[in-house]
């Protein structure tokens, strides 16, 4: 009776439903499987083919985004090194410059007088130091430590002694980091081996003291102004005088150079601006200052800053005769009621092709400025207080920090003393609010 219940049950017995709906699903399971892996091998070789397709494909889209990334990049700097060399480049740090705390700034002391010059090696590396006691120093900038020294000598020793025997006024370095050189009083130029402070060679020539120096970027070619109202280039890998421009009408106090084959100059009390074309052998005159203009410093090739006597700070363009913007009284005034006058502009600096520049006197203060787009005005961003007479200003090429030569005395001359002032370099750190892609704007 069992087995007859058995073979006669129903197919959609539930019993039966079971079994048969396991088996099929196994059977199907199987098949599945046999499916998946029975692959013919014309169909592995179309499957390959369109894998490596695909992987090139990928590939060769990757690649157009790194060739277009760095196209727009190589591009983007070619715009850059086009708006340099047009004087037209202004990147827009000043907003992001914040004022440095006190014990945030450093100070060098070697120098038994009052520092006259100073310039910071290309690489942020190296600080060159000069003073009225005569001597050079090389100091290291991160550790703050001095690494050569090169003495100065006294009066009268100038056949023996291997150095400056007067009061050292100026001195440039070339931008390779290869020579160093220094203009003293006695109406010499010396030039070093930056790397080891060895004498090289001694330019003579000039009249009168020699006050400004500036290598040509880019070259060895070195310009020089002295206070017998020249102009001399000379070769210094050759030791070589190439020739002399003449123009100003009194003694020449400042000298900048950036690339192109020209200089500028402050010419003190013919109160005038002058930019030399070496090449057409011509000359710009630019007027603007009431007093004797004593620094000058270039922000790209067609814009200068420059500071006077009569306490102003001007801003110029070379298209133009006269400044761009005027800050009198930049640094205040100083002495009794009614018989008040202005601070002397004793330096100025500028970050390269940037709209931030600085100025210095002896009111205790180091000031930074922000030029407006386009250089048509300045506008204060903040004072750094240190004490003396800031007689040389030099931003560092990153713009990570700005050197301040200071002395008791100013540069020039023995008009007044601060006693409280320490003869030292001064190296203030500038830091940025956020970091920030760089911006770069051309002007109209």
């Amino acid at each position: 009776i069992l087995l007859f219940f058995l073979f006669c049950r129903k197919p959609n017995s539930r019993y039966n439903e079971e079994i048969s709906s396991d088996s099929e699903t196994d059977g199907k399971r199987q098949s599945n499987k046999e499916h998946e892996y029975e692959e013919t091998p014309q169909e592995k070789k179309l499957r390959l083919a369109k894998l490596y397709l695909d992987q090139l494909k990928e590939d060769e889209e990757k690649k157009a985004e790194d060739d277009s990334f760095e196209t727009d990049l190589i591009a983007g700097r070619l715009k850059e090194e086009v708006l340099e060399r047009t004087g037209k480049l202004q990147r827009l740090v000043a907003k992001d410059i914040l004022p440095p705390e006190a014990s945030e700034i450093r100070v060098l002391k070697g120098h038994k007088l009052p520092i006259t010059c100073l310039v910071v090696t290309s690489d942020d590396k190296y600080i060159f130091s000069a003073a009225k006691d005569c001597s050079i120093i090389k100091w290291n900038v991160e550790t703050g430590k001095k690494l050569q020294t090169i003495p100065g000598g006294r009066k009268g020793t100038e056949d023996r002694h291997v150095g400056h025997t007067a009061h050292i006024l100026c001195m440039a370095i070339s931008s390779d980091g290869k020579y160093l050189a220094t203009g003293d009083m006695n109406k010499l130029i010396m030039i070093w081996e930056a790397e080891t402070c060895k004498h090289l060679y001694k330019f003579t020539g000039h009249k009168g003291p020699v006050s400004g120096l500036s290598f040509r970027k880019g070259s060895h070619d070195l310009y020089s102004a002295s206070h017998d109202r020249s102009i001399k280039v000379w070769n210094v890998d050759e030791n070589a005088y190439v020739e002399t421009l003449f123009g100003h009408q009194d003694a020449i106090t400042g000298l900048d150079s950036l690339s192109r084959e020209r200089c500028v100059t402050a010419g003190g009390r013919d109160r005038s601006v002058r930019v030399w074309k070496i090449a057409e052998e011509s000359q710009l005159v630019f007027h603007g200052h009431e007093g004797s203009i004593d620094c000058v410093q270039l922000i790209n090739e067609e814009h200068m800053i420059t500071g006077a006597d009569d306490g102003s700070v001007c801003l110029w363009s070379v298209n133009k005769k006269k400044p761009l913007s005027t800050v009198k009284q930049a640094h205040g005034c100083h002495g009794n009621a009614g018989l008040e006058q202005p601070h002397w502009v004793a330096s100025v600096a500028a970050l390269q092709n940037s709209d931030t520049v600085a100025s210095g006197s002896q009111n205790s203060q180091v000031q930074l400025w922000k030029c407006a787009e386009n250089y048509r005005g300045l506008t204060p961003l903040f004072s750094v207080p240190v004490s003396g007479f800031i007689n040389s200003l030099k931003f560092s090429s990153s713009g990570q920090f700005l050197v301040a030569g200071v002395g008791q005395e100013h540069r020039l001359g023995r008009w007044w003393r601060i006693k409280e002032a320490k003869n030292g370099i001064y190296i203030i750190p500038l830091k940025r609010k956020l970091p920030n892609p760089e911006e770069t704007k051309p002007m109209e």
